[in-house]
């Protein structure tokens, strides 16, 4: 789809929890790094017992994606830029802030 945009800067952002089901994700992973299109990772977890599709993500571990091997798709593949953990949670924008912060650092660092 980039290139049939036409535009050398174009790139995607893998976000897991949009594409972990897609047959053949690391194939297409390592065809953006080729081609230099890889430019943003997003990171989160998708629980099977969710109470909401946008509202009710988890942190790394907390679902079913295969977060870190999709990680080693997006690294091998040549991105060394950083991380987004993109977790929309009504349950922990609710809790203590600093408490939330330590589980994403902590579940960030087990899904490396």
């Amino acid at each position: 789809m980039c290139d049939q945009v036409g535009h050398a800067s174009l790139g995607v952002a893998v976000d897991v929890y949009h594409v972990w089901w897609e047959p053949g994700l690391a194939e297409q992973i390592a065809a953006l790094g080729r081609e230099e299109r890889l430019l943003a990772f997003h990171i989160c977890d998708f629980k099977a017992e969710t109470t909401h599709l946008l509202l009710d993500r988890g942190l790394m571990g907390e679902g079913v994606i295969p977060v870190r091997s999709i990680r080693q798709a997006v690294e091998a593949a040549g991105f060394g830029g950083p991380v987004e953990v993109e977790i929309f949670s009504e349950r922990w924008w609710a809790a203590e802030q600093s408490v939330f912060l330590r589980e994403i650092v902590k579940a960030a660092a087990a899904s490396a």
